[in-house]
Order: C-alpha cells, then structure tokens, then sequence
C-alpha cells in the first residue's frame, strides 16, 4: 500500500470522506417519513473500507457506534465470497450482527472498475417491524420472537435487480408498510449519494491511494486515542448501579456493573457481574454495549478523534453471553434502549474515580420510549413512536444541562404541531418540573412532563421507562435526582403507573410521563446562593426546596436572598451532619448501590 507522504492532501481526504458520511446523514434526514427519523433522528450513516472497518461515520447517534463494525462483520461472515457491483444487503437480526428489530441495516458495497473498495452503511430505527405490540418495542415482550420480523444477513438487490420476496415478506408482516419503505428508501438513498460522492473521491485521488488513505484515516484515528488515554492515570475503578426491573418481573432490580481497567495506552471495559439476562425486553446485544462503553470513554477524551475502527482497538469492551449486556436466543431486546442509556450512566460512575473532574453525575436515565398505536375508524392503522429524555447530570464544573438530550442519544424533539397533525394525539403540556432536579455545588438537569391526550376509540400504549426505585446517582456530594413518574388522568383519577408498560388507552385517555430529575455533583451547602435565587425566579426550584436542600433562604417579595438566615440556616445543616472538612474528592455517594463504589488504583 502506497506511503502517506503528503500530509495536507491526507487531511483533505479524510475531511472529505466524513462529509460523506455526513452528507448520508442529511439525506435520510431530507427524504425519510416517519417522525422516529425526521424528528427523533434515531438513525446512523457511516463509510468502511472493502473488509467492512468503520471509517467514518456521520454525525447522529452514539449509541450506534459499535453496531455497523459488528453488522458488516455479519455480512462478511455470510457473503464476503459472494459480492458483486450492484449488491445491497440488509438484516436486523441481534443474533447475527444486528442490535434490536426495528433497527433495519443497508448496506451496499462501492467499487471501482470490478474492485470493491469501501460500503456505504445505514442503521435506521423503523416505525413498525412487526410483533405482538405496535411499535414492536415493549419492555414486556419475553422472546425474540414475538418483537416482529426478523430479517438476516440478505441481499435486497442482487446485481442491480430488487428482491421482491424480501419486499413482499416485509409488507404483508408490518403494520405501516408506507412509512417503513419511506424510509428504506431513504436509506438507499443515502448509499447512492455515498457512491456517487466516493466514485469523485476515488477519480481523484485514484483506487491506490484511496484504500491507503482509509487504511491511514483508521490508524490516525488509533494513534489520536492511544496518544490521549496514555495521559489518563493508570488503574482499576468500578462502579454498580442497578435497572428497577424489567417490566415483567415487577420489583427486581437488575444489576448493571463495571471495571474499567487503564495501563498505558489501552483500556479494557469489562462487565462481567452484570446481572444475567432477563424475561422481559431490555437485553442489550454486545455491538450495543460497546457503544455505551465507546461513548463513555469517548466523554473523557479530546475533541478532534474520528469516530472509527482505529478507536476501538485501544478499547478492549468485555460482557459474558447470557447476561443483560449480552443476550443470547431466545432474549427478547427491543427495549434495549433503556439499559444502553443506563450503561453509558454507569461508565461516568467509574470514570468519576478515575477523573473526578471531568466527569458529570447520571442524567434522567433516558431516553423513555412511548409508543402509541391503533387503527383509525376506516381500520387504517396508525403509530406513533417517541424517545423523550432531557436533563443531564451535573458536571463537575457547572450545572447540568436542562432540555438537552442524553449524550448517548444525540436525539431532536418532535414537533407538537407535527404530531398532533399527524397521529390522533394532543400534547396537553410540555414544560419543565420544579424540586426534581439533584441538588449540589452544580445542580443536576430540570427534567420536563408530557401530558399526551388520546383521541381515537381505542389504542395500545406502551411505554419504557426507569429511574423509579433507583434514582439518579448525584457525585462527590451531589444528591440523586427525583424519581421518573407515569399517571394516566392526572386530572382525574391520576392512577399511578408502572415504569414500563403495555395498556389499553381509550378516547380522552390523558397520559402524563415526567422524567426523572438529573443528579447533582458537590455538597449543595456549597452552591453559590445567587444561584439558588435564579432557580427559584425561574420557577425550577420553590423557596421550600431551596431552604431544604441548599439552606438559602428566599425572600420572594424583595425577590432577593436573606443572608443573615442563610448562613445561620447552612451554619446548622453541617453542624447536624457533621461532615465539616471531610476532602470531597475521596468519596461518592454510592445513593443507587447496594455496596458502595470501589476504587482501586
């Protein structure tokens, strides 16, 4: 392979081949139907070379970084000797290569004069893929195979020619087949672009010094990582936190546990002691809980490292088959959602040893899935599908964000306008929660309610959530979040809900969903009072809250804050804890654990 000599035509090309995959992005985001993509964003693109490493990929959702390496994988595996110019794959089966069922892999393979050199590769999270529950993502689903059609490594089109077995078996077992073609179509879409924009690249630079230029963007990418996690400290840390159950067996909790091992210039995240799989649906495959281990460490390292192969040879991600990080036949999965979020939350407990000040306290434990489908009174079938999360933990240095998604997501918002034109749905209110936020030096995130009205006869509403029993963690001092909460008829009967769920709905039916409030990072007798102020001013904290959790009282009518009663108030808080000059950085609050979090260096 040629010698990379020039090093301003390298940069060139690799910025050229991220905005390939970049470029993939906006072309799904353009021409796809479903609000779960248009909205939500819930998708993926990427560029790999002719033996499927990931070069490049497009900037949507980190919780798919582990999944098109372990998918093309799959491909190889299955059609490496069998590939020809005009060939595109795809598969959704978590057993051979895939994540969940609704998300639906394409592939196609990009060559140059008989040569493959490089696949254009799209992940996309689909409306409707079949299944016992519209949306085929319950939590309370208990085997594979009652989440929907499950697609393995295929061709869609052989040589240019479409498949119209793979089309037919598709339509004729999914409730929404315009939507879920829609957006297939966008996927292949974005695979054209790629071809057309890498045959450019490939015409430039020539077939050669293409290949040696992906090879180099790869190794680039190892060296950048191994650089920056050799100036990391070398050790052990771990951390526990726990999933309040699984929708299925109510009140067990599920065990998610860490070590991140470091010496020098590689990390090894092992996750052995994670709880063993479950009945109901949040069984991650493994390419899922990579990701959530990629996108942990990824937080703590520089900007500037690309997103590929190069990257995940310096982290070694360990979770033995059988457990909730790694299912095997018959684990049902489609709300493996909920614990690659609570993963990624988990990797910050561990990393918070490791780098205590650069790394923020758990976020609401998003993102929450609510689906909600039926059929219309022409027996025309409707479903609409939402991923909502919105507060981040605290950060060492500031507050936690509020109304921002979780780093693993990366996700928008729908459009209420859109929604309510589209689907037989009225958003009642969406608006931030008071007093659920973590206290701390740096509060956590305000989390925000949804109030969703149904205005068909009859429908099925599923929804998975957390962060019921087991709240989110607060750090060095912060307190955990308030608790998640689901009514139905809050102005009613205001019954309470489970955190996840599969229930009829009727006509009027109003269903509320509040997030969980985002821990907090350092005492919360340290916060600035000012800022306190601002919190009750802005109507995210009562001046109850704030006499109560941080010892600053609010004089509401001068809107102004009472010093002379505050440091007397704080002044009796430490003296009734005693805490006094305990050194913050040398512990945790271990409020979701058990045992308590472990360090060993």
């Amino acid at each position: 392979m040629p010698e990379i000599r020039d090093p301003i035509a390298f940069e060139l090309f690799k910025n050229a081949v991220f905005s390939i995959a970049d470029e993939m992005a906006l072309t799904v985001f353009r021409t796809t139907y479903s609000g779960v993509l248009k909205d939500n964003m819930d998708y993926s693109t990427g560029l790999a070379d002719a033996e499927g490493k990931l070069v490049a990929q497009g900037l949507t959702l980190p919780g798919h970084l582990g999944s098109v390496p372990t998918a093309l994988a799959s491909i190889m595996k299955h059609y490496g000797q069998d590939m020809a110019e005009g060939d595109v794959f795809i598969m959704n089966d978590p057993f051979d290569g895939g994540m969940h069922l609704p998300d639906i892999f394409v592939f196609k393979p990009l060559y140059h004069r008989g040569e493959r050199l490089a696949f254009a590769a799209t992940v996309c999270h689909h409306t409707d893929v079949g299944g016992r529950v519209a949306g085929s993502n319950a939590s309370d689903s208990t085997e594979i195979y009652a989440e929907g059609l499950r697609i393995a490594p295929l061709k869609l089109y052989e040589a240019g020619k479409i498949n119209k077995t793979i089309m037919t078996f598709i339509e004729r077992n999914v409730r929404v087949p315009v939507k879920v073609f829609g957006d297939l179509r966008a996927q292949l879409a974005a695979c054209h672009i790629a071809e057309k924009q890498f045959a450019e690249l490939v015409a430039k630079h020539g077939p050669a010094d293409t290949k040696a230029y992906m090879q180099e963007t790869i190794d680039y990418a190892e060296r950048l990582t191994r650089a920056e996690l050799t100036k990391l400290p070398d050790g052990e840390w771990s951390f526990e936190d726990w999933i309040d159950d699984d929708g299925v067996d109510y009140g067990k909790p599920i065990r998610l546990f860490v070590t991140i091992r470091k010496k020098g210039d590689h990390m090894v995240v092992d996750w052995t002691g994670t709880n063993p799989q479950v009945k109901g649906a949040i069984n991650n495959t493994l390419s899922f809980t990579k990701a959530a281990s990629y996108c942990g460490v990824r937080s703590v390292l520089p900007n500037g490292i690309p997103n590929n192969e190069g990257v995940f040879r310096a982290i070694d991600v360990i979770c033995p088959p059988g457990t909730v990080g790694n299912g095997v036949l018959p684990a049902a999965c489609a709300a493996r959602g909920l614990t690659g979020f609570r993963m990624t939350d988990c990797m910050f407990g561990a990393l918070a040893m490791m780098l205590p000040d650069k790394v923020k306290a758990a976020g609401d434990g998003g993102n929450t899935g609510i689906s909600i489908g039926g059929y219309h009174a022409d027996r025309s079938p409707f479903i609409y599908v939402d991923f909502t999360c919105g507060a981040w933990g605290a950060r060492p240095w500031a507050d936690g964000l509020d109304g921002n998604s979780h780093m693993f997501a990366n996700m928008a918002s729908h459009s209420i306008e859109v929604t309510e034109a589209e689907h037989p749905i009225q958003l009642l209110a969406y608006e931030f929660v008071p007093d659920k936020a973590g206290a701390g030096k740096h509060r956590g995130g305000v989390p925000f309610r949804r109030d969703y009205r149904f205005l068909e006869a009859e429908g099925t509403l599923q929804v998975r959530s957390d962060r019921r029993d087991h709240r989110p963690f607060g750090l060095y001092g912060g307190n955990p979040g308030a608790p998640s909460e689901n009514y139905l008829n809050p102005d009613g009967e205001n019954r309470l809900l489970p955190s996840k769920l599969t229930m009829t709905v009727t006509k009027g039916d109003v269903f509320r969903h509040v997030l969980a409030g985002a821990g907090g990072w350092g005492d919360p007798l340290e916060r600035d009072p000012a800022l306190v102020l601002r919190d009750v001013r802005n109507e995210v904290l009562s001046p109850t809250k704030a006499e109560a959790d941080y010892g600053v009282t609010v004089d509401t009518a001068k809107w102004q804050v009472d010093a002379a009663a505050t440091e007397a108030r704080r002044k009796a808080m430490r003296a009734s804890r005693g805490w006094r000059d305990v050194p913050k950085v040398q512990w945790l609050d271990p409020v979701i654990a058990t045992e308590p979090a472990r360090r060993r260096a």
